[in-house]
């Protein structure tokens, strides 16, 4: 018998269990187990595997068989440019590619080796007794090599074990008391930690069931949660979405109800989506914060008080803190004052791959500077303001985080989206510059009724100076707006 990786023990005692569902596509835990150490078997000895990581069953079974093999994976977003490829391939110099057979990939691809389900890497069948056994994987071994987005250069290769993974996956685990009785729904991309190793690799982990929309719609989560769905999964915008069409929707307001969790991640939830789905449901989302050089940090608990607007508290196994602005621990819990947040634990990344001045810069003695701020409050909970490099702003003496006035901004009736920068001032140092999509184009609020808006609810030096009107916010594949683009 193959031995299972200490990873995924489900596929060695689940047998006929539904594992991974894409679509009408279902395939069980011996299924999974057949197919992907058939592949595992193929890859082993790769020293690194690039996996063309569309939401398909084909990504989540190569994800299962190159932690099964200890190759190292690379996913690769599907829509990513012809400049970004060259420099991730360059950089990682995988010596395979998992890609399903009639994939249409990119030249650069294209030419490496590939390794396909159900098919060697010559087109050939399977051979069952081509490489018996697989070999045990060192817990330190990369288990990806994950790519940030490159908004301060080119994009750096997040190396992350076998242990980050299997350490984030437990402490989700404990946090969301989530078995295998669970099973996760979500459309998020595969090219990613949120999509791919939380929501395929921690159902798997778990026993559980994953079962992916292929794309995501307020439609489809409504059938997923409504048919036999226990955990959603998802980001922001899509979240933002529920809550528009929860409002006239009475059977998705149901749907999501019944499910055992919601939680969203990747980005701060604003506050008007939290309340209208807790209007139109009763059910509160809950929010967990991490990064893909840490992992998962934090997290609103499952069996905890509610605490909406926060990122809840650390996970097990995992230090957090704040320093200020020179770097000493803030050890205050009053809700108010701003500092970075530093982790350490055994969910951070090993290293950025071929970077050892980068990854020297990003860590305080033994703590991992994260670049997120965020206050504590009295019941230990994190709230994030926002990144150091784009949401702190500092206008007229004060350090003012873009989030909270964002939140206010969007429970303005008019308001569909925004965004908050700043630009330099002469007087103020900066300003702040309040940019929206307003809900209705032909009926915009005006500038000083937004500004009066804010100035109503938060300290006067918190109005924006400037408000801009755009169709649509920039938008990466996760949601995140792209402030630097807001020029």
């Amino acid at each position: 018998m193959m031995r299972m990786s200490p990873l995924f023990p489900a596929l060695a005692s689940a047998a006929a269990k539904p594992a991974i569902r894409f679509g009408d596509q279902i395939l069980s835990y011996d299924d999974l187990r057949e197919e992907a150490g058939a592949l595992a078997r193929r890859l082993a000895g790769q020293e690194r595997a690039a996996v063309w990581a569309t939401p398909t069953r084909e990504t989540a079974v190569a994800a299962v068989a190159a932690l099964l093999a200890g190759v190292p994976l690379i996913p690769v977003n599907p829509k990513i440019g012809t400049g970004e490829l060259d420099h991730i391939l360059g950089d990682s110099t995988p010596s395979a590619l998992l890609a399903p057979a009639g994939a249409k990939l990119p030249p650069a691809l294209a030419a490496l080796p590939r390794i396909g389900s159900g098919a060697g890497a010559d087109g050939a069948p399977d051979d069952p007794a081509t490489g018996a056994d697989l070999p045990d994987v060192d817990a330190e071994r990369p288990a990806l090599i994950v790519y940030t987005s490159g908004t301060t250069g080119p994009p750096k290769g997040v190396v992350l074990s076998h242990r980050a993974v299997a350490s984030t996956l437990d402490a989700l685990a404990d946090a969301w008391q989530w078995t295998e009785r669970d099973i996760v729904v979500h459309g998020l991309p595969l090219f990613h930690v949120h999509g791919l190793v939380l929501g395929v690799l921690g159902p798997l982990r778990r026993g559980g069931t994953v079962r992916h929309l292929g794309r995501f719609s307020p439609e489809g989560v409504r059938e997923a949660l409504a048919g036999d769905g226990t955990m959603l999964f998802g980001v922001p915008t899509m979240y933002h979405r529920l809550a528009e069409t929860a409002a006239t929707d009475e059977r998705l307001a149901a749907a999501l109800a019944g499910a055992r969790l919601l939680v969203s991640g990747s980005a701060p939830l604003p506050l008007p989506d939290h309340e209208r789905i807790l209007a139109f449901t009763g059910r509160r989302v809950i929010e967990r914060y991490g990064m893909t050089e840490t992992m998962m940090n934090t997290s609103v608990r499952s069996d905890g008080p509610p605490a909406t607007g926060t990122v809840g508290v650390p996970l097990p196994g995992v230090e957090v803190r704040l320093v200020d602005d020179a770097g000493a621990p803030i050890t205050g819990d009053d809700g108010e004052t701003v500092g970075e947040i530093q982790v350490r634990g055994p969910n951070l990344f090993t290293e950025y791959l071929n970077r050892p001045e980068a990854t020297a810069e990003a860590f305080d003695g033994s703590w991992f500077r994260t670049g997120d701020m965020a206050i504590r409050d009295t019941e230990g909970c994190y709230r994030i303001v926002g990144r150091k490099s784009t949401d702190i702003i500092k206008s007229g003496g004060y350090k003012i985080g873009a989030g909270e006035i964002e939140n206010v901004l969007l429970s303005h009736p008019g308001v569909a989206e925004a965004a908050v920068t700043a630009a330099p001032d002469p007087d103020l140092g900066e300003r702040i510059i309040a940019w929206i999509v307003p809900r209705d184009a032909g009926s915009q609020p005006s500038p000083q009724d937004l500004t009066d808006h804010v100035a109503g609810q938060l300290a006067t030096h918190k109005r924006p100076r400037e408000v801009r009107f755009l169709s649509a916010l920039p938008r990466n594949d996760m949601g995140k707006v792209l402030k630097r683009e807001l020029t």
